[in-house]
C-alpha cells in the first residue's frame, strides 16, 4: 500500500459521513494575505508521456494559475517541461519514512514504547519504516539525499514529506478502517524509545526515561522529540538555502494536530513554505474546517513563511465544495492552494483560475 492508497482507504471508510459546513472561520472574517499568491500541484511523472502531452498538461496548468509542481519522482524531461512553461519544479522526498536501509542498517529504525522496531514490526501498513532522528548517521544520510537532489540544475527546490514520527494517533476517520480505538495513546504506535533516544534525553534533561511512569504524558519527553525533528529539518534547510534552492514540506493540518498526532513542530522550521494536509474528510470535518485550519496555522506562523493549503480533491463532493474550500483557505490567510489529486479531472483548474487570478 502506498501513500495514495493509505489516504484513499481512510476516505472510503468515511464516505457516508455527513459533513456540516458550519465553522468558526467565516469567510467574511478573513485576515489579509501576507505573501504573494502561489498555487501548487503534486504530480507523479509518467515516463511514457510524450512531449506533446507534457506541453499540453503544463501549459494548461500555467494558464489555470498553477505556479509550482511537486514531483513525486525524478524525471528531467518532466521537470524541464514544467520550467519551460514558467513554473517551478520541486522534488518531493520521503524523509523519515524510508525502508531502503532496513537490510543494511536495521539499527537506524525507530522503536516503539514496547521496544519493537519498525524495521521488523512496521505499524499500520508494511511500508511504515521510520528512521530514528536521534542518530547522527540518519541525519547525515538525509543531508546527503537532499544534497544529491538539489545538485541537479533542473530542480528548483526540495519538498519534504513524512517529516515526523509515526502517527501515535491516526486521523479519526481511519480508526474504524484499521480496527483501532485511539482515544488514548497506545504503546505500539508511540515512537521512538530506542537506546540512543533515551540516552540523549537523559543527557539533555537529566532524566532517566525508564523512571517516568507515564512517558506518553511527559512534556519534556514530547519536547525532546519535537526538537529531534526540528534539528534535522533545519539542517536540511541550511543545505537548500546554501544552494539558493527552496525548501518546503507537507505537514499535518494544524500546529496542534501535528504536535499531538505525530510529534511535528512545523512552525519552528526554517522553511520557504508549508503545505499543510488539510484533508477535512480524514477528520470528519466539513469543508469550512479548511478555514479554521488555515487560520490556526497562519496565526502561529505569524508571517515567518507562507502557508499553502493542501486540499485533497477526493474529499470534495462537488464543484461548489471545491470552490468553498479554496475560498475558505484564501480568505483565512493561505498564500495559495496545493492540490493532492489530479486537478485535470472535472472543473478543478477552471475553478482555481476563477478564484485566484
Amino acid at each position: 500500500m502506498n501513500k495514495r492508497e493509505f489516504i484513499k482507504a481512510g476516505l472510503l471508510a468515511g464516505a457516508a459521513t455527513g459533513l456540516s459546513l458550519k465553522s468558526n472561520a467565516e469567510v467574511k472574517l478573513a485576515a489579509p494575505k501576507k505573501h504573494k499568491l502561489k498555487n501548487w500541484v503534486w504530480v507523479s511523472p509518467n515516463l511514457k508521456d510524450t512531449d506533446d502531452q507534457l506541453n499540453t498538461r503544463y501549459s494548461t496548468f500555467k494558464a489555470a494559475g498553477i505556479h509550482a509542481i511537486l514531483f513525486e519522482a525524478d524525471s528531467e524531461r518532466h521537470f524541464r517541461a514544467a520550467k519551460a512553461h514558467g513554473m517551478e519544479a520541486h522534488r518531493w522526498m520521503w524523509t523519515f519514512n524510508r525502508a531502503e536501509q532496513v537490510a543494511t542498517h536495521p539499527e537506524w529504525y525507530s522503536k516503539n514504547r514496547k521496544g519493537e522496531s519498525c524495521a521488523d514490526h512496521p505499524p499500520y501498513v508494511p511500508y511504515y519504516r521510520w528512521l530514528c532522528p536521534s542518530r547522527p548517521e540518519v541525519q547525515q544520510y538525509l543531508e546527503q539525499q537532499v544534497t544529491d537532489i538539489l545538485d541537479k540544475d533542473y530542480i528548483d527546490g526540495i519538498h519534504l514529506d513524512y517529516v515526523r514520527y509515526c502517527d501515535v494517533v491516526l486521523p479519526v476517520n481511519l480508526w474504524e478502517h484499521y480496527g483501532i480505538d485511539q482515544t488514548k495513546e497506545l504503546p505500539e504506535y508511540d515512537f521512538c524509545y530506542c537506546d540512543v533516544c533515551q540516552a540523549h534525553f537523559k543527557d539533555q534533561y537529566g532524566i532517566d526515561l525508564s523512571t517516568i511512569q507515564y512517558p506518553e504524558a511527559s512534556l519534556s519527553w514530547r519536547l525532546f522529540r519535537y526538537g529531534n525533528i526540528n534539528r534535522v529539518v533545519n539542517s536540511l534547510a541550511d543545505i537548500a538555502h546554501s544552494k539558493k534552492k527552496l525548501i518546503t514540506a507537507a505537514v499535518f493540518p494544524t500546529p496542534e494536530v501535528a504536535r499531538r498526532n505525530v510529534r511535528q513542530d512545523w512552525t519552528n522550521w526554517n522553511l520557504d513554505g508549508v503545505c499543510p494536509m488539510i484533508y477535512h474528510g480524514f477528520y470528519k470535518e466539513g469543508v469550512s474546517w479548511i478555514g479554521d485550519a488555515v487560520k490556526e496555522g497562519t496565526h502561529f506562523l505569524a508571517g515567518k513563511f507562507p502557508l499553502y493549503a493542501g486540499l485533497y480533491l477526493s474529499d470534495f463532493k462537488s464543484d461548489d465544495e471545491i470552490r468553498q474550500g479554496i475560498q475558505y483557505a484564501l480568505k483565512n490567510g493561505a498564500a495559495g492552494i496545493s492540490f493532492f489529486g489530479n486537478p485535470e479531472n472535472g472543473n478543478v483548474l477552471s475553478i482555481l483560475k476563477e478564484e485566484t487570478t
